[in-house]
């Protein structure tokens, strides 16, 4: 997924000379290209993700678009005043970028582990999230992001996530993806970001979840589109929503804050303390085959 933000923020960048990269120190070995074709677009604001995030809603504010890179929580909790003040508040298009969000950076440690930055994000109320699912999701992402400069969120996986989608998909706030239904089941399974290659190789193995469930991807969500999102999911019965998020303030708490009941697989505050491979610590810690088919069964005698 990096591999495909760097390639279209190059692309983009060739046509928009408002685009601006700022890293935390981090990222080479990915950011060479946009550094290499635009080095007077290009900064380093060295490991000072506070001053990252000012330098980048100063930009903002005389017209460039700013896109923040760095990792996990860094460009996240490490400037949330930042974020929040002089980003948010001031509805500036600085496009923060989070690479290894949820657990992709779990052997590093707790302070790595991504798995409240949609709890804070979403907090802020002019904050557009984008959790694209795969690389081709990334791209149409970068798509709209660009055309709709904005303060928003990206969160992507770190590298060598397939393809789910075959071609690339249009996509806009609040727009429901479906990814396969075969039996036109009235049930959804509903993911964002990068979980979705997780929960898709489950699907595709488990012939009781084919048949009682749709899954589907949502990469855009926000305030605005909030009511897109329930809109789209009346035709379903039922509604399980998956994300690599604590279940605080998470995406699933989004959808039930419009007063929408749904059920949902967050990861387990005990992922909290520990140290693993991100596919060891999501089967541990609550986003596992057989956790799934637990609540699937569930919902199914329902």
């Amino acid at each position: 997924m990096r591999n495909t933000f760097i390639k279209d923020l190059v692309l983009h960048a060739r046509n928009n000379e408002k685009i601006i990269l700022i890293v935390g120190d981090l990222g080479y070995s990915v950011v060479e290209p946009f550094a290499e074709e635009f080095p007077e677009r290009f900064f380093n604001s060295g490991v000072a993700e506070q001053n990252m995030t000012g330098m980048a809603a100063g930009m903002a504010s005389e017209g460039y678009h700013v896109f923040t890179y760095s990792i996990a929580n860094f460009p996240i909790f490490r400037c949330a005043e930042q974020i929040r003040n002089d980003v948010d508040y001031h509805n500036l298009p600085v496009t923060i970028v989070s690479v290894g969000g949820g657990l992709a950076y779990g052997n590093l440690g707790y302070s790595h582990h991504g798995v409240q930055d949609f709890s804070l994000i979403r907090s802020m109320p002019n904050m557009l999230i984008a959790a694209p699912g795969d690389p081709l999701e990334t791209s149409a992402c970068m798509n709209y992001l660009i055309e709709n400069p904005q303060p928003s969120f990206l969160r992507i996986n770190k590298a060598g996530e397939p393809n789910i989608h075959e071609r690339k998909p249009i996509i806009l706030d609040g727009q429901i993806q479906i990814l396969a239904n075969i039996n036109k089941s009235n049930n959804i399974i509903l993911t964002t970001g990068s979980i979705l290659n997780h929960i898709y190789e489950i699907y595709n193995s488990n012939k009781v979840i084919q048949e009682n469930f749709a899954i589907a991807s949502l990469p855009l969500w926000g305030e605005i589109g909030r009511e897109k999102i329930i809109e789209q999911r009346k035709p379903f019965k039922h509604s399980l929503i998956i994300e690599e998020n604590l279940i605080s303030g998470g995406f699933a708490s989004f959808i039930q804050e419009s007063g929408v009941v749904v059920k949902s697989l967050n990861l387990d505050i005990k992922a909290c303390g520990e140290v693993g491979h991100q596919d060891f610590l999501i089967n541990k810690y609550g986003l596992s085959q057989d956790e799934l088919l637990k609540v699937i069964k569930k919902i199914i005698k329902n």
